[in-house]
């Protein structure tokens, strides 16, 4: 109950707008980023409407539940107030008071920002409590009066920012202390995963892996044979590309362990040593 509590209101803590990286996004997430304004804009023309009545509809399986999408509020002391989703359970309850310290001090300011009469979006990572996962989660809210309304949504996809980032961060641990580095991917530290990213390294001496941030089974398994699912060699073709230029991009279909989806992929490769260090992200269209 409390991780679930804690997951709910830390988009709340947050609801000073933040000023982050800008992300690359593909149609899906503009798409879903589009239905959850919209189901916000919804839920905030109908609250206007019809006031505190309107938590009534909130918190049922109807129009203001969007597929996984859903409205959820609470007042400026803390008080949830309607839910479309596992919170339900917590309406009537000061779910503040649950909260670890410095979580409660930053729900706290949050519910002292004043009312602008705008939807503002905020942006960070938190537990999904539908996988498991620590995933970028984006909300957006309104306040009206002391009530306020949000709508938040998981990005899953990792962009070409965050791949760039993880390999250089990757290459420069391989290449000031191999061993432990692989140990550290293998150990599947959260320092190399990423959502859906994840560093893998190649011994370019035996073309085997020494080191997989999402499946430790292929560690010792022989890269050079590795085929996507329509059986296109894409472990010699990556081999190819680092031993003739170092370093280089590869495009090719994996299964996207978030998703479970075969999706397209695009893969950054560099020659450090005589490992191959890579890093790749799912893109569009996949």
């Amino acid at each position: 109950m409390k991780r679930l509590l804690s997951a709910l209101l830390f988009c709340f803590a947050c609801l000073a707008p933040l000023h982050l990286p800008a992300a690359t996004s593909t149609a899906a997430d503009a798409a879903q980023a589009q239905r959850a304004r919209q189901l916000l804009e919804k839920a905030v023309a109908y609250y206007r409407q019809e006031g505190d009545k309107a938590f009534a509809a909130f918190s049922r399986q109807g129009e203001f539940v969007d597929n996984e999408l859903y409205v959820y509020v609470v007042d400026s002391k803390g008080v949830m107030l309607a839910s479309g989703g596992p919170s339900v359970v917590l309406i009537g309850r000061d779910v503040s008071q649950l909260l670890d310290p410095n979580m409660r001090t930053q729900f706290a300011k949050a519910l002292k920002a004043p009312e602008n009469g705008k939807v503002q979006e905020t942006e960070y990572r938190w537990k999904n409590w539908a996988d498991g996962r620590v995933e970028r989660k984006h909300t957006y809210y309104q306040r009206m009066g002391d009530r306020f309304l949000a709508v938040g949504y998981y990005i899953p996809r990792a962009d070409a920012r965050q791949a760039e980032a993880m390999l250089e961060k990757t290459v420069k641990a391989v290449e000031g202390a191999p061993e432990a580095t692989f140990k550290r991917i293998n150990d599947l530290d959260k320092a190399f995963i990423e959502d859906d990213l994840y560093a893998f390294v190649v011994d370019m001496d035996t073309s085997k892996f020494v080191a997989h941030g999402y499946n430790t089974r292929m560690v010792g398994t022989d890269f050079a044979g590795l085929k996507d699912p329509a059986g296109n060699a894409i472990g010699q073709a990556m081999l190819a590309l680092a031993k003739s230029k170092g370093e280089g991009q590869f495009d090719y279909q994996w299964r996207n362990p978030v998703t479970g989806k075969v999706e397209s992929k695009h893969a950054l490769l560099r020659k450090s040593g005589h490992y191959l260090v890579a890093v790749g992200y799912y893109t569009a269209g996949g």
